[in-house]
């Protein structure tokens, strides 16, 4: 009885906060400005905002004695900023052991901050790439500084200093990051993409598959021989994740001018020049999401196959993943006209793929700062 009441309570609590959070996004929807003027996005923190947490969380930094000391509040600050952007992956990051936690969200920060740049700041395209220089820039002078503190006196922002720590602990490739940089500079000039190969191999790599194995370097393998298959289904969970994203926000990407679906399946409908708005394209729209969505639930279920590479202690953080954005691509499956609804997944769905005697820990993960 006791376990129903939290349960209970628990659900009561994160309906509130969603619902919170859904006014708080709608309320801050802001015109676009630059290259891209019908562009509509939500905006959940200002670049002035950013600006104003990094130039605080400096001062925090250097009035530190030790690196360790200094991490404590980049973490805090992290996990604000995930709680503000993302639910679903808030949630089931709470069932980390909350050394692996803290260091997720540490990554969360350093790959939020540059899609805000290229996404949602009133910028135009040569703005957004010259902040991404500078990002990249940054990064490039911490990786040669020792320490987070000495990182940061040097001008280099808390979160990446916290992030190259991050790097050095987890022997996480330097690479990595840059080639998600490298992807986040696509979305400001963005091309076409000719084949599901092309658009994987060319983009996702760096949007999704490095990511995935930043994380999978946290998580840790089962056992020493078992990292090579646990970066293999970080692979495959990175590229369903990124697959279904794209086919769930086909019309909102292309105001932004951009086509995240292979060019190729449009030419068998004999499309060359795919347009959402063309109730022409409907169709052929809805067959190839459907194409891509197919092909992201087989590389979930290559993910799910290979769960047991990793740690026992993370295994049901990617199990509740995959199981939460698994079922949002069956959604879009299900859905015979992708286009006119945007699918997502319901709250009650969300937390049936989450152990019952853990629901304690979502309301108290918004309620401790």
């Amino acid at each position: 009885y006791l376990e129903i009441g939290h349960s209970l309570l628990a659900v009561g609590y994160w309906m509130s906060v969603e619902k919170n959070m859904n006014r708080t996004h709608n309320r801050n929807i802001l015109p676009s400005a630059g290259d891209n003027p019908q562009r509509d996005h939500h905006l959940v923190w200002t670049e002035s905002q950013w600006e104003a947490v990094l130039n605080t969380l400096r001062d925090r930094v250097l009035s530190c004695k030790s690196d360790d000391a200094a991490l404590r509040p980049i973490i805090r600050r992290a996990r604000s900023i995930m709680r503000a952007y993302t639910t679903s992956f808030f949630i089931v990051s709470r069932f980390l052991p909350p050394p692996k936690r803290d260091r997720v969200e540490i990554i969360y920060s350093v790959v939020r901050y540059p899609d805000e740049v290229v996404d949602s700041f009133p910028l135009s395209a040569d703005e957004r790439a010259e902040r991404l220089h500078r990002w990249r820039d940054q990064y490039e002078s911490g990786l040669e500084q020792s320490g987070v503190i000495e990182s940061v006196r040097n001008g280099v922002p808390a979160f990446l200093a916290a992030f190259i720590d991050t790097l050095r602990s987890a022997e996480i490739p330097a690479d990595h990051y840059r080639s998600f940089l490298d992807a986040m500079h696509m979305d400001i000039y963005p091309r076409p993409f000719e084949s599901l190969d092309d658009l994987i191999d060319s983009y996702v790599y760096g949007s999704a598959t490095v990511v995935g194995y930043f994380l999978t370097h946290i998580y840790g393998a089962s056992r020493p021989d078992a990292l090579d298959d646990a970066l293999e289904a970080a692979r495959d969970l990175g590229i369903a994740l990124q697959l279904t994203n794209f086919v769930r926000d086909v019309t909102e990407d292309q105001r932004r001018g951009r086509l995240y679906l292979p060019l190729d399946m449009f030419g068998g409908h004999g499309i060359k020049t795919p347009d959402a708005d063309n109730p022409a394209h409907a169709a052929a729209f809805t067959d190839v999401i459907h194409q891509v969505a197919r092909y992201a639930r087989d590389r979930y279920r290559l993910a799910k196959e290979k769960l047991d590479a990793y740690a026992p202690d993370c295994r049901i953080a990617i199990r509740s993943c995959i199981a939460v954005y698994g079922r949002l691509n069956d959604r879009i499956l299900d859905n015979p006209e992708p286009l006119r609804r945007r699918e997502s997944v319901p709250l009650r769905d969300k937390l049936a793929v989450l152990p019952k005697s853990k629901y304690w820990r979502i309301p108290a993960a918004y309620l401790l700062r």
